[in-house]
């Protein structure tokens, strides 16, 4: 099949890459996007421009580093004049929705994202299942069609949900049984857009699944697919934070900055019994997905649809001790899924282990699409590296990826600024000291090629001197070449 494609985005919020089956994981259970991946192609070593929500969506959707768009932490609005290229598709002609998340502006407090030049017809706004906003899509849909548990959820609102367990006995927007879920309510309202008769226009369709975002909690039959005593231990036990940037050691103790509780606070059946919910949070997706894709099929549009599963971070998930997201760069944070399909157009269950970043999703829906980039898009179209002709150009001969935190979650006094790099097989992290912030500047060096799980800090080990300076300085260079050098030069003065 050839020429411009429908482009069906499916979106998680805090799914690691290693949450997927058809990435290694045998507990897991995904058989709709373990076929998904035997169909397309799967990137193995994607890396998101941030390890939280809203500088790596603006990433996303303007195709620039966080330093460059301006949207550096959540709770920061996305510049107006920053274009997005949703956008761009539907002034390409693309019939344009969204259902679900965006997060380019704060929405802390009941409020309601504004709106900017989208270029969405259909906009099913929903920040999470408990925002309190007016304009929350999911609570109108939940009121009407379970109007019972809605006025539960409302009298109740987020009441014993505030940590990261949260209590079960109450019914409240993030409890809900399937039918009513949040993750059900977003395949619902794909299924209803994939159902309009729209003739020969071409759709793109974000859908935005907010799990397996915390808290942590699945509808009781998705927790009963798993015994946590079969599913995988976390990485690392006691003492591995002791040789590590000291903010890790904080964020053990008291998650997100002090704001909710760190691993430390919880027992060992407790951090077992998150694992569960998370595992089951993905397979309640991995059913929605299915439900989505089958439609799509039924429709007759499975073969000229481009479908593309990702998610916008990690979870530590008790891995290094640690819960949640913030200034951690491990992959459990920052590496995510990337699945493609586009029948006849993408080769069919081949694997990509080249280093992509998710800025190239920008380009690469763009050029699916035979549309413009924005014009400060600095990724590079994943087309050529997912056909097996990439060669040596854009991403596949990139060769490395960056991930920057720029006090990006709930913030830290005094500040905390860390920047990624993965280069070939290393991994380096850098915790900026003055005069970026007055914490002492430190770091992590991984080598991936013998340590995976990264145990094993050498950042201080003499041995690995020469290759920490020799990243630094690459590091750098690399800041250097993504700045904004977008604005015409008309002279030479």
């Amino acid at each position: 099949m050839s020429g411009r494609p429908n482009i069906l985005f499916l979106c998680t919020d805090q799914q690691r890459a290693d949450s997927l089956g058809c990435y290694g994981n045998a507990a897991a259970q995904t058989p709709v996007l373990d076929e998904l991946a035997s169909q397309g192609v799967l990137f193995d070593q994607c890396y998101v421009q941030s390890p939280v929500c809203g500088p790596s969506r603006a990433s996303l959707m303007t195709g620039t580093y966080p330093h460059d768009h301006g949207l550096w932490a959540n709770g920061v609005s996305l510049p107006e004049n920053a274009a997005v290229f949703m956008k761009n598709l539907a002034d390409g002609g693309y019939d344009c929705g969204l259902v679900g998340k965006q997060h380019l502006a704060p929405c802390f407090g009941g409020r309601t994202e504004p709106r900017r030049d989208d270029g969405y017809r259909v906009y099913k706004w929903s920040h999470d299942p408990g925002h309190g906003s007016p304009e929350n899509r999911y609570h109108a849909w939940l009121r009407e069609e379970h109007p019972a548990l809605y006025e539960q959820a409302v009298g109740h609102k987020r009441k014993g949900t505030a940590g990261v367990l949260p209590d079960t006995d109450v019914v409240t927007f993030d409890v809900m049984p399937t039918e009513a879920h949040y993750t059900h309510w977003a395949a619902q309202e794909a299924i209803e857009f994939l159902g309009e008769d729209r003739g020969e226009q071409p759709f793109f369709l974000w859908v935005n699944f907010f799990d397996p975002h915390h808290p942590f909690v699945a509808p009781q039959e998705y927790l009963d697919r798993f015994d946590p005593d079969t599913l995988p231990d976390p990485l690392g036990g006691p003492g591995i934070l002791d040789d590590r940037p000291a903010v890790l050691a904080e964020a053990s103790k008291e998650s997100y900055a002090g704001t909710l509780p760190g691993f430390q606070d919880h027992t060992p059946e407790q951090i077992a019994q998150i694992v569960r919910a998370y595992y089951g949070m993905v397979s309640l997706i991995d059913d929605e997905v299915g439900r989505v894709l089958q439609v799509l099929k039924e429709r007759g549009l499975e073969e000229n649809t481009l479908v593309v599963f990702t998610s916008d971070h990690g979870e530590m998930l008790g891995d290094h001790q640690l819960l949640l997201k913030g200034p951690m760069f491990y992959d459990g944070a920052v590496r995510v899924p990337l699945l493609m399909r586009w029948p006849g157009v993408l080769p069919a269950g081949e694997r990509r282990e080249d280093l992509v970043q998710w800025i190239d999703l920008c380009s690469t829906l763009c050029a699916a699409g035979e549309v413009s980039e924005p014009p400060r898009s600095q990724g590079s179209s994943l087309l050529p590296l997912a056909r097996g002709d990439g060669g040596d150009a854009g991403a596949a001969g990139r060769g490395w990826a960056i991930c920057e935190y720029r006090n990006s979650g709930h913030g830290y006094e005094p500040p905390v600024h860390a920047t990624m790099l993965r280069r070939d097989s290393w991994k380096l992290v850098v915790h900026h000291g003055e005069p970026a912030s007055s914490r002492g500047r430190d770091g992590e060096l991984y080598d991936l090629s013998t340590d995976r799980d990264e145990l094993h800090n050498l950042w201080n080990d003499p041995d690995h001197r020469e290759t920490r300076y020799d990243l630094q300085e690459f590091l750098l260079d690399v800041l250097v070449a993504t700045e904004n050098r977008s604005q015409t030069r008309e002279a030479h003065w």
